[in-house]
């Protein structure tokens, strides 16, 4: 298996560049984890963020583009291929320092890619 890069949507994923996902619910492996609350198609560095509700304690969670599975505009659904544990033991989202914070694909990077066959960065 070819590593894949985490932080563009893969080609097969049905997402459209520029297409709004604020509003679709995440589903996991294993269920439900939140709402899209914001997402950047940054070229290298797309992610969205998950609004946990109270799956984690109205918690939010940064999630690279490349582990977007499927995306059904249809339905308002983005599917993930990671488990609710994986993407809960992530590395904690900030959202008051996340705009002014350089390292953030360092911290997810060296938890993300691992999965995918690439290092950690």
């Amino acid at each position: 298996m070819s590593a894949i890069e985490i932080w563009e949507f893969r080609s097969t994923s049905g997402h459209v560049a520029g297409s709004d996902l604020v509003g679709f619910h995440v589903e996991a492996t294993d269920g439900s984890i939140g709402k899209v609350d914001k997402h950047s198609e940054e070229v290298g560095a797309a992610y969205f963020v998950v609004d946990t509700g109270p799956w984690i304690f109205g918690k939010h969670v940064l999630l690279p583009a490349g582990i977007v599975i499927q995306v059904d505009p249809a339905a308002k659904r983005v599917y993930v291929d990671r488990t609710r544990d994986e993407i809960k033991n992530g590395p904690e989202f900030d959202p008051k320092t996340h705009d002014t914070d350089t390292e953030y694909k360092e911290r997810y990077g060296s938890y993300y890619a691992p999965f995918y066959g690439g290092p950690a960065i």
